[in-house]
């Protein structure tokens, strides 16, 4: 096991070095830069200015200098100030070094924010602290509902709970976050008042008035996904010949689901409840937009819309550790989980 791990690192951190070689060239296609150009200088500028900004900002440099430095392999360089000629800061609002120094990623300096004026790790990381809050949340509903209605449905195939849930479950994961969001929000906050159709005020405090929308937003779609899952996982075991044993030396229907059936068709849906966390950085970016929390998902969504360069570099770099670290965790886990399974 701990040489499989090891394989694995090794291929995340190769997986890691080329999706964001490719997401560096993408952000920084020449298209970006003069509308990074523009908005930080004056819509009225001429192409000579708004060239001269790209080479005094570092941005003029070659294409794989450029990524070293960001990864923290290459020393950045000062850029030169072209009023007095003499080395200077690239952004002076993020205290970047005016001699050449290792400062990237490695390092944890992700670069600076020109929307935000600040560092990108300022604004970053307490973004994902925040949408850390609302997918704790999420799963802490939706996991074991799901695994509830998933193990209900699955326990007697067929029966009318089976078919009620089952519908149930394919309604909900067939109404995408912002269908059910703006149902949501119209139900219970502007007929019913029951709640608050914005979460900007979470940020201060989190109620139930104001996060009870975005988390249930999330969690519906999931809950369906994972109760389908569970359902299926539940069938296939109780039609296995040791729960038939089990119910001829006479035990009850209930303890042979919870002593026999339950642990193995568990299982399966752990892959599952472990892959949610890459479609929440997904489903996060539509409900944090939709009620206005600042999170990860409204942090990327500001950066895209102002080409924010170094931000956006650092959001893709978190999105590519996320999944890719999940996905570890899974296979690790149902290794454990399983004991057929053998890492080869």
């Amino acid at each position: 096991m701990l040489s499989f791990v090891i394989r694995r690192l090794g291929t995340m951190a190769l997986t890691m070095l080329c999706l964001t070689m490719i997401v560096f060239f993408l952000i920084n296609l020449e298209p970006n830069l003069k509308k990074l150009a523009i908005s930080q200088t004056e819509m009225h500028t001429s192409a000579e200015q708004l060239e001269g900004w790209l080479a005094n900002h570092g941005y003029r440099q070659n294409f794989f200098v450029r990524y070293g430095q960001w990864l923290g392999v290459l020393p950045k360089q000062p850029v030169t100030d072209p009023t007095t000629g003499k080395p200077a800061q690239r952004f002076t609002f993020c205290n970047d070094p005016v001699v050449p120094t290792f400062s990237g990623v490695i390092e944890g300096d992700f670069g600076c924010s020109t929307k935000f004026k600040a560092t990108v790790a300022s604004k970053l990381f307490p973004a994902l602290g925040a949408t850390g809050i609302l997918m704790f949340w999420v799963l802490a509903v939706m996991v074991p509902i799901s695994l509830l209605i998933g193990i209900l449905a699955g326990m007697r195939e067929g029966s009318r709970t089976d078919r009620v849930l089952s519908v149930a479950s394919i309604a909900s994961t067939a109404t995408p976050e912002y269908v059910s969001g703006v149902i949501f929000t119209v139900i219970f906050a502007s007929w019913l008042g029951w709640l608050n159709g914005s979460a900007a005020s979470a940020s201060q405090g989190i109620t139930f008035y104001n996060f009870t929308l975005p988390v249930m937003t999330l969690a519906i779609y999931g809950i369906g996904y994972i109760a389908r899952m569970t359902r299926a996982s539940m069938v296939e075991v109780m039609t296995q010949q040791y729960i038939r044993t089990a119910r001829l030396k006479g035990l009850s229907f209930g303890s042979v689901v919870v002593k026999h059936a339950l642990r193995n068709a568990l299982i399966a849906p752990f892959t599952v409840i472990m892959l949610q966390f890459p479609w929440l950085l997904t489903g996060v970016v539509i409900v944090e937009v939709m009620f206005r929390y600042q999170g990860f998902g409204y942090t990327l969504v500001e950066a895209a819309g102002n080409n924010d360069i170094d931000l956006l570099l650092g959001c893709s770099l978190v999105s590519v550790f996320i999944v890719l670290i999940t996905q570890l965790i899974s296979d690790v886990g149902y290794a454990f989980l399983n004991p057929r399974i053998r890492v080869q």
